[in-house]
């Protein structure tokens, strides 16, 4: 730290030269995150010094983390579901296994997740002295229902299925593995982080969320999809009595427990990621997934005329091809496979699309 400080010309000078360090997300086709809608950052910054983790401070802040947690389940066809904001996918998946773990009652527990599953699994695992177990995908990259029951013992707390998987976009057998979470009375965890503000929005799509009666909890982000400004994640559960095995005593603040992972939490975020649902509602919510699904596909029928084809059939706007290079100047990752990842979000248009195939024609 400087002894004097700077004017605030100098200090914006240096951010501003620090900024343009970062990448534009218009060229940018590996990023489950997008720019925020205007309505977002205005919302944000309405709330920007608010802390949840004192909510009797901030009631009104508090109010509204309880209306997004009524609009998502509601969403999600569960309008009674408990829940609160995250950070998101991570903190909430971790926050998930916790719950399963605690009101599992195992003295040696495992989790059975998919080979599909985002890497916070064994994050969280590892945190929480968990055995993680991995099943095997089929040969469109799902979790194989063939195998799920392998994998499932007597000291299984958790089973997990990815909707909208990270690297190819498609959902697990979620149906299934809800049959099997309620014969067996395992608690059942849906990663619905991306998928949870797309698949409600996709005519005919498969089942992943509270309709299902074995699903017991549910991630999802609105910072992706959802258009939320940065952290905006929530964690919605079927029985909100299960919070109280996460709680711990917290004497010194305007609530007595808490059930979070995080102690101080952003207000902003929330109120951004309530603004954009309330703005937009359902039906601007599916032509935000119209337009992001529309540009998937255009990209899967041009890739595929340059003889890249797609490695499946996505669900939701995630495309990945069998393909080992990269046009010059885009962004784009790598699946486990090797597979070119791509993510259509709300910040690539058809235009974006066209010059991406233009320039993966001369690669």
């Amino acid at each position: 730290m400087q002894k004097k400080g700077c004017s605030e010309e100098e200090l914006f000078s240096f951010l501003s030269s620090v900024k343009k360090n970062d990448r534009a997300y218009r060229k940018v086709l590996s990023s489950m995150c997008t720019i925020p809608h205007p309505v977002a950052v205005r919302a944000h910054n309405m709330f920007i010094e608010t802390n949840l983790g004192d909510p009797g401070l901030f009631m009104g802040t508090a109010s509204l983390e309880a209306l997004l947690v009524e609009r998502l389940g509601s969403l999600l066809h569960y309008k009674d579901a408990g829940g609160y904001s995250t950070s998101g996918g991570t903190e909430s998946n971790i926050q998930a296994l916790r719950i399963a773990r605690e009101t599992g009652g195992k003295k040696f527990p495992n989790v059975v997740v998919p080979e599909s599953a985002h890497f916070s699994f064994e994050k969280a695992c590892e945190i929480l002295s968990l055995e993680l177990r991995t099943v095997p995908s089929d040969s469109e990259f799902r979790m194989d229902e063939n195998k799920i029951e392998d994998y499932i013992d007597k000291n299984t707390v958790c089973i997990v299925g990815v909707a909208g998987t990270t690297e190819y976009g498609v959902v697990d057998p979620i149906s299934y593995l809800s049959d099997i979470a309620g014969d067996r009375g395992i608690f059942l965890h849906v990663d619905a982080a991306f998928g949870g503000l797309v698949l409600p929005f996709i005519k005919n799509s498969p089942d992943f969320d509270f309709k299902l009666p074995g699903v017991s909890c549910i991630s999802v982000d609105p910072h992706k999809m959802g258009m939320s400004t940065i952290p905006a994640g929530c964690l919605l559960v079927r029985d909100p009595s299960v919070f109280r095995s996460t709680e711990v005593d917290t004497p010194y603040l305007t609530v007595h427990k808490e059930c979070t992972l995080c102690g101080t939490r952003p207000g902003g975020s929330v109120a951004a990621a309530f603004a954009v649902l309330e703005y937009l509602g359902e039906e601007g919510m599916k032509e935000v997934v119209d337009r992001c699904m529309k540009n998937t596909h255009k990209l899967i029928l041009g890739m595929g005329e340059l003889g890249y084809p797609v490695a499946v059939r996505p669900t939701v706007n995630v495309a990945s091809f069998l393909c080992d290079k990269t046009p010059k100047g885009w962004q784009v990752s790598r699946t486990r496979a090797g597979h070119m990842r791509t993510v259509c979000m709300p910040h690539i248009t058809e235009d974006v699309i066209d010059e991406f195939l233009k320039d993966a024609k001369e690669m």
